[in-house]
């Protein structure tokens, strides 16, 4: 326990698996993804998309494979790219067996919807071949139509037996190297299936709210509902799905992490809303802040709040802290200690002077050790 018990998070035990070279579950970081809107059969537009989520920091990206055209083409993809790659398969257990061969790290696919017992066979030999993992997916809008019959609806019960159902055809052909989703776009009945299947299984889990909606309605709906599982220990890897470019699914999806204090990415920014007091112009400030320092991969923390009423004291916790002061006159502080003033025309490239120089040191240090 730490000093801050309040803050302690307690991960479900799971057993590990691999996606490439991401391990997953065992207590291994959670793991960010993401998924390409780009035809897969356009390889320089996929690779493109690929390589702007490796920079946002993406740990594993999720290619759809509807198609021979699409299967093809991924062999060049996963050459150009860095990340490890699922392909999402449906129904069609040939796209699975040349995604296989194809290079691919991980499939997601569901076993009991790909015909008989000889095509599962012949997709998990595949799968272990290519030292393939899989991805169970479960969603509450594509429920198989006899557990629709006996639950009447989609339910957290029908979801979970749902995923262990197909988790049990796995497990008959002697393959244990898979997580398990069970995804809705309702927030309760979401996270009411994770917790069960969490219960019932020790299978890695990747956790997201599916089809969320845009920026602001998909960010809220899906900081609600995983926020909920990963303060209960619950998630190996997440998934933000918005209706927006794939790049801020990776940006919210680290935000989030970084707020539970699980996993930390570039500059945390605690910034006040602005009222009256504000010494300078707080909103505009933090904006070109949060653009300007994009780059910075190294975590750290930066306050910036426009007065002396709560600024000293924020300043006090972060690696670097600006509060508002009167004439144009302000504190910064480093390491938590006033330090100097600044003033309103060198605001800006002062502090991103300053953040720059502490990531330098920070990773050095880090280096050093």
């Amino acid at each position: 326990m730490s000093i801050r018990p309040y803050r302690d998070i307690l991960r479900r035990d799971s057993r590990q698996i691999n996606v490439g070279k991401v391990k997953v579950g065992g207590g291994a970081p959670i793991a960010v993804q993401s998924m390409t809107n780009t035809p897969t059969a356009d390889v320089s537009a996929t690779i493109q998309q690929v390589r702007a989520l490796e920079v946002a920091g993406v740990d594993i990206v999720r290619i759809s494979c509807p198609d021979k055209e699409s299967t093809s083409a991924l062999k060049k993809i996963i050459s150009a790219i860095e990340v490890p790659v699922v392909a999402d398969i449906h129904f069609h257990y040939k796209r699975a067996l040349e995604a296989a061969e194809a290079g691919a790290h991980c499939l997601r696919i569901n076993p009991g919807n790909i015909g008989s017992s000889d095509r599962v066979r012949e997709v998990v030999q595949s799968a272990k071949d290519h030292g393939c993992s899989m991805r169970i997916g479960v969603n509450a809008g594509s429920l198989e139509r006899d557990l629709l019959e006996k639950y009447g609806e989609p339910c957290p019960e029908a979801m979970v037996e749902s995923a262990l159902a197909h988790a049990r055809i796995l497990e008959d052909h002697d393959f244990l190297d898979f997580k398990i989703s069970v995804k809705a776009s309702d927030v309760f009945l979401a996270v009411a299936a994770y917790q069960e299947l969490a219960q019932l299984c020790d299978y890695p889990l990747h956790i997201g709210i599916t089809e969320a909606g845009g920026f602001t309605t998909g960010t809220v709906k899906s900081s609600i509902g995983l926020g909920m599982l990963l303060w209960s220990g619950i998630g190996d890897t997440i998934r933000i799905s918005l209706s927006a470019e794939p790049v801020e699914e990776v940006r919210v999806g680290f935000e989030l992490l970084k707020a539970l204090n699980i996993r930390h990415r570039g500059v945390s920014i605690i910034s006040c809303p602005s009222c009256a007091r504000q010494q300078f112009p707080v909103i505009k400030t933090v904006e070109i802040l949060e653009k300007r320092l994009e780059h910075i991969v190294t975590p750290m923390t930066l306050s910036v709040i426009g007065c002396v009423v709560n600024g000293p004291g924020e300043a006090r916790e972060t690696d670097i802290g600006l509060t508002g002061g009167g004439r144009g006159n302000h504190q910064v502080y480093l390491s938590g200690v006033t330090d100097h003033k600044i003033n309103d025309r060198d605001l800006v490239d002062h502090l991103v002077e300053l953040v720059e120089k502490k990531a330098h040191e920070i990773d050095d240090d880090g280096v050093d050790e």
